[in-house]
């Protein structure tokens, strides 16, 4: 490391401020400020004959970015709008730096309620993903909603009223929708969007025998190498799971529905990193039975599979609305209509049952008059649940209940998503969502 106790000068739209080049490191090299510095860390000069670098700037927001890079701690002054300290934060490379400030790694546990977002379009809602820098985008009908991280909405996505089943965050910039076919009008399937124009880049097809399909696109996942996967119908034998490169957005693969089985009606799909493998879940009331099965794309085969079907359940029990794969525990984690939790192992090829936690039978007789489907999600070793108006937490080997996240407005949780450090959760009746945030730690 270089000599770090030189001070530096900056004009600052005019205003002189004066700082160390130990506080300009803190920045990183990724910043504008990490530039001033060479490969050892020794600070490079560049400046005018008085000894200033000169910005064009706005030097009460550098005040505010300087004070945090000092201490860590980010007090913005109420006469400065907190967008456009966002702004100035994002010319100096230094957004992740406010965003640490703003709210700390993610623990449900200590999840706290940001704030709320009325959404711009009538009826209820498909479904909400969180993007991978704290934005996110919400799908109503035949439009998708996209918001980033301070949370402005840019252009919507508008499918031409074509019925929008699932979304998903290829990175910051690109977004992928899956809808449905309208027969007579060979449309439906897969494009992806930009997320900050909603300019349609291009569209993924389905072909069989050589042949452009048009379909109807259900569940989506995505992978590390660069897959995407859906859920497919088609009119003719485009039933299963497609497979694309989205970088080309070339299908690469295709995973036919076996006779008896239903993969290409999926609510679900999960990419399963340990094993390089998916899941595919179909749940009551898409269909009157419930199907899960993991497919191996390598093989070609279904390697783990489950069906209530002639199964002698209850009827509270065979009504699964969700499931998830939990790798690290080697089980399917599914959940029925009373938030009750079922587990069952992965580690043979195909589960009988199911080992039901009746932790929440209590609910029984306090169901709203308009009930969501339950969800699950999992992330940092906690499992989340949402069930009518709340979302549970669960920790530990044995899935104890630690916490669960309510507030009163807007009615029943139809969606929910983790990423980028925060929880979107989407309500059914007041086309709201919420966001919820953990509190940086304090500053010893």
């Amino acid at each position: 490391m270089g000599v770090q106790k030189d001070s530096v000068k900056f004009n600052v739209g005019g205003r002189v401020m004066e700082t160390t080049a130990t506080t300009l490191a803190n920045a990183g090299r990724n910043s504008m400020f990490g530039a001033m510095f060479d490969d050892n860390w020794n600070l490079l000069l560049s400046s005018n004959k008085e000894g200033q670098r000169f910005l064009d700037r706005n030097p009460d927001c550098f005040g505010v970015l300087l004070d945090l890079l000092r201490t860590g701690e980010l007090h913005i002054p109420p006469n400065i709008p907190e967008k456009l300290l966002y702004r100035e934060a994002l010319y100096y490379g230094l957004l992740d730096h406010v965003r640490a400030a703003k709210w700390g790694p993610f623990d449900g546990n200590r999840l706290r309620l940001s704030q709320s977002v009325q959404g711009q379009a009538p009826g209820d809602g498909t479904a909400i993903r969180a993007g991978p820098d704290g934005g996110c985008c919400v799908a109503h009908g035949s439009m998708v909603h996209v918001y980033d991280w301070m949370l402005d909405e840019h252009p919507p996505l508008s499918l031409d009223f074509q019925r929008v089943n699932d979304v998903g965050w290829v990175d910051s910039d690109n977004v992928v929708v899956g809808v449905s076919e309208r027969l007579g009008r060979g449309d439906g399937g897969m494009g992806l969007f930009s997320s900050h124009s909603g300019e349609l880049r291009y569209k993924f097809q389905v072909s069989h025998e050589n042949q452009v399909k048009s379909y109807t696109a259900g569940a989506l996942s995505f992978s590390s190498d660069y897959k995407i996967f859906s859920s497919c119908k088609g009119r003719s034998n485009e039933y299963g799971v497609g497979v694309w490169d989205q970088v080309t957005g070339k299908q690469i693969d295709f995973f036919y529905e076996p006779l008896g089985w239903s993969l290409g009606d999926a609510d679900k799909l999960q990419w399963l990193e340990g094993s390089n493998c998916l899941l595919v879940a179909t749940m009551f009331p898409r269909k009157d039975n419930c199907y899960i099965s993991v497919l191996d794309f390598r093989e070609k085969k279904m390697v783990w599979c489950w069906s209530d079907m002639g199964a002698h359940f209850t009827a509270d029990e065979r009504r699964v609305r969700d499931a998830i794969a939990m790798e690290d525990n080697s089980s399917i984690c599914v959940v029925n209509e009373f938030e009750d939790l079922g587990f069952m192992d992965l580690r043979s090829s195909a589960a009988t049952s199911i080992r039901w936690s009746s932790r929440s039978r209590l609910m029984k007789g306090k169901m709203p008059e308009e009930p969501c489907y339950p969800k699950l999600a999992q992330h940092g070793g906690q499992l989340f649940s949402s069930m009518n108006d709340c979302i549970s937490v669960f920790c530990g080997p044995e899935w104890v209940l630690t916490s669960r996240l309510k507030r009163s407005y807007g009615g029943s949780i139809c969606d929910f998503s983790i990423g980028g450090d925060r929880l979107f959760a989407l309500h059914s009746e007041e086309n709201v969502f919420d966001i919820w945030e953990t509190p940086p730690p304090p500053i010893l």
